[in-house]
């Protein structure tokens, strides 16, 4: 058993720092980088990309970056572990081979993590019973089955552990969960029992600093952002794992951000509901019991952490196609921006009232003015300039299309002292809306494949 473990955050979604995972890697010693490229809208994105292409469906970033990151690996020894595979995890695991074939790469082991796609198992899950019921609003997912767009399970940290301890180098899942990715090497390493449950709640915790890259050491930071050192090169996290189940969060060495007990308490209440019941495949996490030490610059320790046992259900991310939208923006300049902007709102609501167009949703924001705060927004005698941003969702195409034609006419026959139209008209864009459920974990088995080239 190792003393110890590194286990460094290289992104926090899709879409993140592309340096991050490679300065992790080069910047000092780490035993694992673990990568978090998947959100909830990711899921349906990356459907409908492998359905117009059945190659496609994992996030694109990885095999360029790999093509970076193996001779790093072949030299440092560390692994990855990443749930960038999306809806198509062995797609991903065959770029990466092509990839390392053309660096002549060899002895290469890559795990697998599947089973978490049910699109296709749907209708056979209602029929038998199981109702994927919305956890907000317990309606049946019957009325919405013919809109599926995609429909995945929340796996944890257990089958990246089999592909750990099977001695894969790098380990592709679709979607397990973001803490999974950074439990499972402390279970392998460690020989942690999963029936531990204040073990398995600290290495989730730890796995919940890490998630979203940046944002545990600095970024992001509501607190004294400004005296945050060299953000333009932020140092990613990294946890120092210990058997006995400390946590140590700390950053490499000569790279910018902020560690500190602020910076991690407020990772911490990120996205938790009740601190109590943080629930994951793994276990339920005790939000209330964790401790937070400063030992050094740049070093808290995470430790006296409490967990109780997992559901026997596992969480299902759903994404249904529900109608339509579009934006379109006009800028109002000085003298009187906000009044023009705000008259420039009625005038255009009151041509798509005439026109009869049916919407379930019209919102508008004059950013510069309400975006961030809305009703909360404090007056304001003289603006330079205001944004006019104006939304509508329906599911009447016709009526969402004839709403983007209404846009550029306000130029001419509205308030004066506009611009900032550009790029045509505004088109409609499906909407893809959320379906969380839950499902017995009875009914699904998460999968593993591991191959060598």
């Amino acid at each position: 058993m190792k003393e110890k473990i590194k286990i460094a955050s290289g992104q926090g979604f899709w879409g993140d720092l592309i340096e991050a995972p490679v300065k992790q890697a080069t910047g000092g010693d780490v035993d694992y980088i673990v990568m978090d490229y998947l959100a909830e809208v990711t899921m349906s994105i990356l459907q409908k990309q492998k359905l117009k292409d059945p190659l496609l469906g994992y996030a694109r970033d990885i095999p360029p970056l790999m093509e970076r990151l193996l001779p790093i690996m072949q030299e440092k020894r560390f692994k990855v572990i990443t749930n960038g595979g999306g809806v198509n995890p062995f797609s991903c695991k065959d770029a990466i081979f092509e990839v390392a074939k053309k660096l002549g790469i060899k002895k290469l082991k890559i795990g697998v993590v599947f089973g978490d796609d049910i699109l296709n198992k749907i209708n056979d899950f209602i029929s038998g019973g199981i109702e994927l019921k919305n956890m907000e609003t317990g309606e049946s997912a019957r009325i919405i089955k013919d809109k599926i767009l995609s429909a995945n399970v929340y796996f944890g940290a257990a089958p990246v552990v089999e592909c750990l301890k099977q001695g894969a180098d790098i380990v592709i899942t679709g979607r397990v969960t973001d803490t999974g990715l950074t439990l499972a090497p402390m279970i392998y390493e460690f020989g942690w029992d999963m029936n531990n449950f204040d073990l398995m709640a600290v290495g989730t915790i730890a796995g919940h600093i890490l998630e979203c890259g940046g944002q545990a050491s600095g970024g992001n930071f509501l607190g004294d952002w400004k005296n945050v050192p060299d953000l333009a090169n932020i140092g990613f996290p990294i946890a120092e794992a210990y058997p006995n189940g400390d946590i140590i969060i700390t950053k490499h060495e000569n790279t910018g951000g902020l560690v500190s007990i602020d910076t991690v308490s407020e990772q911490l209440v990120y996205e938790i509901g009740n601190p109590k019941d943080y629930i994951t495949p793994d276990c339920i996490a005790d939000f209330t019991s964790i401790h937070v030490q400063e030992i050094g610059k740049n070093r808290v320790k995470v430790f006296g952490v409490k967990g109780l046992p997992y559901t026997p259900f596992y969480k299902v991310s759903i994404s249904f196609m529900d109608g339509y939208t579009s934006f379109g923006n006009l800028t109002y300049s000085w003298p009187d921006a906000l009044e023009k902007a705000k008259a420039a709102d009625k005038i255009l609501r009151k041509r798509m009232e005439n026109l009869n167009l049916k919407f379930d949703e019209i919102r508008t924001e004059f950013q510069g003015y309400n975006a961030c705060h809305e009703s909360l927004a404090r007056e304001i005698e003289e603006i330079n300039e205001v944004v006019l941003r104006i939304g509508v969702r329906s599911k009447d195409k016709y009526s969402v299309e004839r709403f983007g034609k209404e846009i550029a006419p306000l130029i001419l026959t509205g308030p004066p002292g506009v611009t900032g139209f550009a790029g045509g008209r505004p088109k409609p864009s499906e909407v893809v809306a959320y379906w969380p459920a839950l499902i017995p974990k009875s009914a699904v088995k998460p999968e593993i494949f591991v191959e060598e080239i």
